[in-house]
């Protein structure tokens, strides 16, 4: 018998802020190539506020010896988010303990989203999402640690009950409407970030990258890009933007 072209060839290990994995998986296996398996296993984060994200750090080291065991190539803790609760300081903090105790790369979505817009050589952005102002600024001050400006956000604030709550065609129809705004505001951005990952996001990448001529960076396939270009993958991945066009490049 066969393997028939199986056998996976990367894992990677995902750190869901929730213990239901829906989209992520979704998205994932959409636009990875064939033989990249996705590990996942979750915490459970109440709100977006830094008393959440602190009382499930413990949750987190957890889940990160869990994937250890099961062999990953790295590590992707997903939530912008937890990312902003933490500050950069303290998000590369939490990601350099654990790489070390994990023996693997430990990333975060919101950091391949940053080495993604370096990638590309864009420095001003605009931001797209379903956050309230307080995330939403705390994103502004992570990005700008960065190097990265936000000259506009547009934003369709929910709490994350409500994001939860939201189905999927109501989801997937936002991510462009939203998308779309600000991809077309007046301070004519390098780019737009539009972050969140319980979701369908990813149609919004070819279709707006080509209506406006300029890339758009979302979780997944930001986090996707960056583990295969810190793997050496050669082969581009046509069809899901510019980002991960660019790989082997």
């Amino acid at each position: 018998m066969t393997s028939r072209g199986l056998l996976p060839w990367y894992r990677l290990g995902y750190v869901t802020p929730h213990p239901t994995v829906d989209t992520l998986a979704y998205e994932i296996y959409r636009i990875a190539p064939a033989g990249v398996m996705l590990v996942t296993t979750g915490i459970q984060i109440a709100d977006y506020t830094p008393e959440a994200v602190d009382e499930q750090l413990p949750a987190f080291h957890r889940a990160v010896s869990l994937l250890r065991d099961r062999r990953v190539d790295r590590i992707v803790l997903s939530g912008v988010p937890i990312a902003v609760a933490l500050g950069r300081g303290g998000m590369k903090r939490l990601l350099d303990q654990a790489s070390a105790r994990a023996g693997v790369p430990v990333d975060t979505d919101l950091e391949a989203i940053i080495a993604g817009v370096v990638h590309l050589g864009i420095d001003r952005v605009a931001i797209a999402t379903r956050w309230s102002d307080d995330v939403n600024d705390g994103l502004v001050r992570y990005l700008a640690e960065a190097d990265i400006e936000v000259v506009d956000i547009v934003s369709s604030a929910r709490s994350i009950g409500e994001n939860a709550a939201m189905d999927d065609a109501t989801g997937m129809a936002l991510a462009i409407e939203l998308g779309r705004r600000a991809m077309q505001s007046s301070a004519a951005p390098g780019g737009v970030i539009m972050p969140g990952a319980r979701w369908i996001a990813i149609h919004a990448l070819e279709d707006l990258e080509t209506e406006f001529d300029r890339p758009l960076f979302l979780n997944h396939a930001s986090a996707l890009w960056h583990a295969l270009h810190h793997h050496g993958y050669a082969g581009a991945i046509g069809g899901w933007g510019r980002l991960l066009a660019s790989l082997g490049r």
